[in-house]
Formats: C-alpha cells, structure tokens, sequence
C-alpha cells in the first residue's frame, strides 16, 4: 500500500511542478486546430464515401439491365 501511496503523491508532484502546461491561447489554437482537421478529414470520407457508393450503384446497374 505505500508503493501505491508513493506513486500517487510523486505523480501529482509531477504533475504540479515540473510539467510545463500550455496558456490559455495556445489551447485554444491547438483546439482549433483540432477541430479544423478533424473536419476536413470527415468531408474527405464522406466525399470518398458518396464517390465509391455512386460508382458501385453504376457499376451494378450495368449488370441488371
């Protein structure tokens, strides 16, 4: 149980002083930044996405006729 106690009091330490936390600005540009990718990713998918499905539906298509 002290190995247990040691290791939380050493990580919260840690965590207090010698971890150097970004401001205020910097998170929310990084947020931003984030999220900006994050979008263009899902609008490439999604993109991706409706261009494999429309040529399948026509690819298919040729079959049944």
């Amino acid at each position: 149980m002290a190995k247990l106690n040691n290791y939380f009091r050493d990580t919260i330490e840690e965590m207090r002083y010698n971890v150097t936390w970004p401001s205020t600005t910097e998170l929310q540009k990084s947020a931003g930044l984030v999220l900006l990718g994050s979008l263009v990713f899902a609008a490439v998918v999604g993109l991706m996405d409706v261009s494999f499905n429309t040529a399948l539906q026509a690819f298919y298509q040729s079959f049944a006729r």
